[in-house]
């Protein structure tokens, strides 16, 4: 399966762009602190995807989509973490991509689960 093609890794890529853009108006202070622990979960997100999808077989890709799923609440919990600290206002945008990449992540292990149940 060609990770370039999944609705998953599609979204996941967009939510690195939106999250690089959201965090260049981050304080300068918090470049090694939240900038860029939000942006390595960010990134982490499609990477995983991409990983899981280049292995061969479907117990080791549903692992790495667990991990992709794992990532994207922690980015969750720490975009809550930067508005409840001030350095981000709502970020609705950000929330909507957040369940555009988990509901497609989640599609995936269902139906790779399915079909090693057959």
């Amino acid at each position: 399966m060609d990770h370039k093609e999944l609705e998953a890794w599609k979204n996941g890529i967009a939510l690195v762009t939106a999250i690089y853009q959201i965090t260049e108006g981050f304080p300068k202070g918090e470049l090694f602190g939240l900038t860029n622990q939000i942006r390595r979960c960010a990134v982490s997100i499609p990477s995983n995807i991409a990983e899981g999808a280049a292995r061969n077989s479907d117990k080791d890709f549903i692992r790495f989509l667990y991990i992709a799923l794992g990532s994207c609440a922690e980015l969750e919990t720490q975009l809550i973490i930067s508005r409840k600290i001030g350095i981000l206002h709502a970020f609705p945008e950000i929330e909507q991509q957040l369940t555009n990449t988990r509901r497609p992540i989640l599609g995936l292990i269902k139906y790779l689960q399915s079909k090693n149940k057959e």
